[in-house]
């Protein structure tokens, strides 16, 4: 409602001759209500009353009655006490009266404890790694007191991550709060959530080693874990811009260097206390690591191929000699095992995780001649020589890389695009290619048929060859020519059958 001291501006404006437009301007209202205060009687304006009386009782025994059904509550006043109201105005009643929602309640106010408490929670970050745009998630630990944080980044994260970076991260301090909240997150929880939350089993067995339990906050209430929320946006309004990576263990390089380094020894915005100093005041009461702790690990079977491989997150290791059938793969946060009826044939250090694709053997021996026969090959030389047959080849790779290009299998056709660059003459495949950027065709079938096309259409009309004049006095003809004549009218119904 508009206030009447604003009326009166609007009035005395336009009696001094300013248009109505302008005065909407001004003052920020619409055109409409300026033209409405105009045309209305001056004086005091009319004061709103509910036009229609709702008992508050009546009200509430409808709500329960409709199970909670504004919309049914609305029917049932209408058909049986001819009351007529519209939807928006009954919803906002009924908050009013407080109806069909809960009384709020206060927050709990948790006191910051030196050793009482740590958080944890994951987030999604897009960043571009090598100038190619990636989705990554951060996971972080928070030390509520000290407000020490340890933050990596993976392409992927599940329960057998999780426990490694809890490994890395309470390593690398040394020291374990008593609490850790989380978020009701699969991977910790087991089912329920908040305060009837019942934690996984192994995950339980896992807190113990390292002297914590785990808590989980009530669903929508993440104020509970504040702190950790806090550090993700610090991430983003800080960590992140100005900053270039090349690859993932560059990115994570940097996240160790910026949480344990630079923001550990930088004074807090507020209380200009540094969280290093803080923790070191925070060991006596926290709960220090013994000197070893079983690294998490996971097991996957698998069974050597005819090579003598096995496989792992699209790599290939190599396995000894004589050793046939099934092996147990026991994966670490930084290496694998390879074991077979409790022995153990060889370790590996686990490769990056962008690495895809190789093979893997012991640096003293000489590289396998033969690979896995379910490798899978790429196509960086058939790129590098089909781009230089010319400009239009590397405008369609270049699509074929871009995200509009939705292409299954792109190694496989690039390879085969190459195989066709074999078969044609230079001049064709480029027609082809262009005419396939053109469409955006990314079938190996149709960028054949588009050649063949344009080979008919270019392929020029030969003359009918003469025919022979002294075929009569050939030696093979006179030979033959007592022979009865042969009967070709098969072949000529055929010939007028054919529509080609």
């Amino acid at each position: 409602m508009i206030e009447e001291q604003t009326r009166e501006v609007v009035r005395r404006l336009f009696e001094q001759g300013k248009p109505k437009r302008q005065i909407a301007r001004f003052l920020n209202l619409d055109i409409k209500s300026v033209r409405g205060i105009l045309s209305g009687p001056a004086g005091a304006p009319r004061t709103r009353k509910d036009k229609i009386p709702l008992d508050v009782e009546l009200l509430r025994r409808l709500y329960e009655r409709c199970e909670g059904y504004a919309q049914r509550v609305q029917e049932v006043l209408k058909e049986e006490y001819d009351i007529l109201i519209g939807y928006s105005t009954l919803t906002r009643r009924l908050h009013e009266q407080g109806i069909g929602r809960p009384s709020p309640t206060r927050d709990e106010r948790h006191p910051d404890l030196p050793g009482e408490e740590m958080q944890q929670d994951t987030s999604v970050y897009t960043v571009e790694l090598g100038g190619k745009p990636r989705k990554v998630v951060c996971s972080g630990l928070y030390y509520r007191y000290s407000k020490m944080r340890y933050i990596t980044f993976a392409f992927r994260f599940d329960r057998f991550r999780l426990k490694c970076f809890f490994h890395e991260a309470l390593r690398f301090y040394g020291y374990s709060a008593k609490v850790c909240i989380v978020d009701n997150t699969s991977l910790v929880v087991y089912y329920g959530s908040g305060e009837n939350a019942i934690f996984h089993p192994q995950m339980l067995a896992f807190a113990k080693q390292y002297g914590f339990c785990w808590k989980a906050h009530r669903i929508r209430h993440p104020n509970r874990k504040a702190g950790k929320e806090r550090d993700f946006l610090t991430i983003q309004t800080n960590f992140f811009p100005g900053r270039r990576f090349s690859d993932l263990e560059d990115l994570n390089r940097q996240a160790f260097q910026w949480a344990t380094e630079r923001f550990a020894t930088r004074p807090l915005s507020k209380t200009r206390l540094i969280p290093r100093a803080l923790f070191e005041e925070e060991k006596p009461f926290l709960i220090e690591l013994p000197s070893y702790v079983q690294p998490p690990y996971q097991q996957h079977q698998r069974i050597v191929d005819n090579y003598g491989y096995v496989a792992l997150d699209a790599n290939y290791y190599w396995v000894p000699e004589g050793v046939r059938g099934r092996v147990c793969l026991i994966e670490y946060p930084q290496s694998l095992g390879i074991y077979q009826a409790n022995r153990k044939l060889i370790d590996y250090p686990l490769p990056a995780a962008e690495l895809r694709n190789q093979q893997f053997s012991p640096p003293d021996r000489p590289v396998p001649s033969r690979g896995p026969h379910n490798r899978r090959y790429g196509c960086s030389e058939e790129q590098q020589k089909l781009r230089r047959l010319g400009e239009v080849c590397t405008r369609y790779l270049d699509y074929l890389d871009s995200p509009r290009c939705a292409v299954h299998g792109k190694a496989k056709l690039v390879r085969e695009l190459y195989r066709l660059s074999t078969k044609l003459e230079p001049a064709l495949f480029l027609k082809t290619i262009e005419r396939a950027l053109h469409y955006q065709i990314v079938s190996m079938s149709s960028l054949e048929r588009i050649a063949s096309q344009l080979l008919r259409r270019d392929l020029p009309v030969l003359p009918p060859p003469p025919a022979a004049q002294d075929y009569e006095t050939r030696s093979s003809y006179q030979a033959g020519r007592f022979s009865a004549e042969a009967d070709f009218s098969a072949y000529q119904r055929l010939l007028e059958e054919d529509p080609g």
